[in-house]
C-alpha cells in the first residue's frame, strides 16, 4: 500500500492511526497537496486484512480499500478528529471500511451508505447525511487497482458524500438516476463541502 500511495498519489504525510478495532483495525494514509493533486487525499488501509462475502457471479475483488478527498485547508489536527464538524469524513471512511466485516456482506461501485433511515446530516453544519461508492475520476487507471505480491488484488475505491435527497433519489428512481445527478454536477472524490445538491 504505502508503495502504491507514492506511486501513484504522492508521498504519505502522516497516517491516522488505529489502535483498537473489534473488527479489523482501520488506519488513513493523509496524502498533502501537491501542484498535480491540490487537496489532500485520504487512503484507508486495513479493510483489505479480510475478505468481503461478495456473491458468486460479481466480478469484483473481495479485498478493497476506500479513499476520499477533502479540500486543502480541511483541518485534521488531534482536536478536527473529535471535532463532529471536521471529523466526520474520516469517521465516515472508517465506519464504512469496516461494513463489509461487521454485517457478512460487500461494497462495490454504486453501493450507498445512508446514514440512518431517514438519512440525518452526519455533523451539525453539514447537509450530507449518506455516502455513495464509486470509482476514481481523479486517479490514473494503474491506481484503480493495488496489486500484491502473492496474486491479491486490491481495489481502490472513492467515497462521495451524498445529499439526503440524492440519497433518496436512488432509493426512489434508482441507482443510474443518481449516476445521472452526479454526472450534471461533475460531483466526483474532490469532496466540495459548500456543493449543491443535483437530485
Amino acid at each position: 500500500m504505502d508503495r502504491h500511495i507514492t506511486e501513484h498519489f504522492g508521498p504519505v504525510a502522516s497516517v491516522l492511526h488505529e489502535f483498537v478495532s473489534h473488527l479489523v483495525a482501520v488506519h488513513i494514509y493523509v496524502i498533502e497537496p501537491t501542484e498535480q493533486r491540490p487537496y489532500q487525499t485520504l487512503i484507508t488501509s486495513g479493510m483489505s486484512e479480510r475478505p468481503m462475502t461478495v456473491p458468486e457471479g460479481e466480478e469484483i475483488s473481495p479485498y478493497a480499500e476506500l479513499m476520499l478527498c477533502l479540500p486543502p485547508d480541511w483541518p485534521l489536527t488531534e482536536a478536527a478528529l473529535h471535532d463532529d464538524r471536521t471529523g466526520w469524513p474520516i469517521r465516515v471512511l472508517k465506519e464504512t471500511a469496516r461494513l463489509p466485516h461487521e454485517y457478512g456482506t460487500w461494497i462495490g461501485e454504486w453501493h450507498s451508505v445512508p446514514n440512518g433511515d431517514p438519512a440525518m446530516p452526519y455533523a451539525p453544519g453539514t447537509p450530507f447525511a449518506g455516502v455513495v461508492v464509486a470509482s476514481m475520476l481523479h486517479a490514473e487507471p494503474a491506481a484503480h487497482t493495488v496489486e500484491v505480491g502473492d496474486g491479491t488484488r486490491i481495489e481502490l475505491l472513492a467515497l462521495i458524500p451524498l445529499h439526503p435527497a440524492e440519497v433518496r433519489l436512488k432509493v426512489v428512481q434508482g441507482t443510474d438516476a443518481l449516476i445521472e445527478a452526479l454526472d450534471r454536477g461533475h460531483v466526483s472524490e474532490l469532496f466540495d463541502p459548500a456543493r449543491q445538491s443535483f437530485a
